[in-house]
């Protein structure tokens, strides 16, 4: 396989993405070549994409296929497996070359379309919960619940036992909080509705500016609040002393390609995956499209035209 069609950043491109014949480069002794069945969007990568991103880059992280050639050290599931992977760029092609310790096995009743959601938003949200250990019989405050992480992180801390508030902006999205598993939703910009079932053994934080300053009002001693993300704003303000006499308690800034060395995907792939064909985790798809639509569907979740996951099929 010499060249593959791939998504490239072009800004005198429609939407700034184009398809594109693309060099395909030989796979290293420790990748699979995954055919491409469906990839997901995320909005870091979309941002990156359409705002600073050099001419001719190839964006991706999620994809879901089946390997086409399996991995010559032997080190990772054979040829016609489906699998979902992760890679750092690229992903978005009709073929890939995926490091096997960041692929995962698919069961059958497991789509290609729902695995495709999980690499970044299911790592995300799975590898934050556990920053502070078991997570069993302990409050947990989750904002930008309605978000692909926020919903998933919903749905995997009720699963392991904790008391789980989730933080939307839009009432049309407590119900899918709820649905989820969340025991108490607030609604708006304001956290302060979620003061009275605090304070808090972990706080998953994805909206930053004002919201992370209400946040860790709310953290408890010894707690720690892990912020993800911030849609919000870069910059806050908040009150130093009140946090300082909490006693214990942290803040932590959760890079998921950070914990990756440490924590391998294809481990945390592995659980993710075996939660969704057991029933215990339902990933969000708000939109589904054609491969071709990628330039519309990216400025579609670029612009906040999409709160859940968007999957592409190839």
């Amino acid at each position: 396989m010499e060249q593959v069609r791939a998504v490239v950043v072009d800004p005198n491109a429609p939407g700034k993405l184009a398809i594109r014949p693309s060099p395909f480069r030989a796979p290293l002794p420790s990748q699979a070549i995954v055919r491409v069945k469906a990839i997901s969007l995320n909005l870091g990568e979309v941002r990156r994409s359409l705002t600073m991103a050099e001419v001719g880059f190839r964006p991706g992280w999620d994809l879901a296929g089946v390997v086409e050639q399996a991995a010559a050290d032997r080190s990772g599931p054979p040829a016609g497996t489906r699998v979902v992977g992760f890679l750092p760029a690229g992903a978005w092609a009709e073929a890939a070359a995926v490091p096997t310790n960041a692929l995962a096995a698919l069961p059958d009743n497991v789509s290609f379309a729902q695995a495709s959601t999980l690499p970044v938003a299911g790592l995300t949200a799975l590898y934050s919960l556990e920053q502070r250990g078991a997570i069993v019989g302990r409050r947990v405050l989750i904002t930008g619940a309605s978000g692909g992480v926020g919903h998933l992180a919903v749905e995997i801390a009720r699963n392991a036992g904790a008391f789980v508030v989730a933080s939307v902006r839009r009432p049309e999205r407590e119900r899918l909080a709820r649905a989820a598993g969340a025991h108490e939703v607030v609604i708006g910009e304001d956290l302060s509705a979620a003061a009275k079932f605090g304070p808090y053994d972990l706080i998953l934080e994805s909206v930053g500016g004002a919201s992370l300053g209400a946040a860790l009002k709310l953290i408890a001693p010894g707690a720690m609040c892990v912020l993800y993300g911030v849609s919000a704003g870069s910059e806050t303000r908040f009150d130093a002393a009140t946090f300082m006499r909490t006693g214990g308690a942290s803040l932590y800034g959760f890079i998921l390609f950070h914990e990756i060395p440490f924590r391998p995907a294809a481990q945390g792939l592995a659980r993710l995956v075996a939660m969704v064909a057991t029933g215990k985790l339902h990933p969000q798809i708000e939109l589904e499209a054609k491969f071709d639509e990628i330039a519309e569907v990216a400025n579609k979740l670029y612009n906040r035209g999409i709160a859940g996951k968007a999957v592409l099929h190839l």
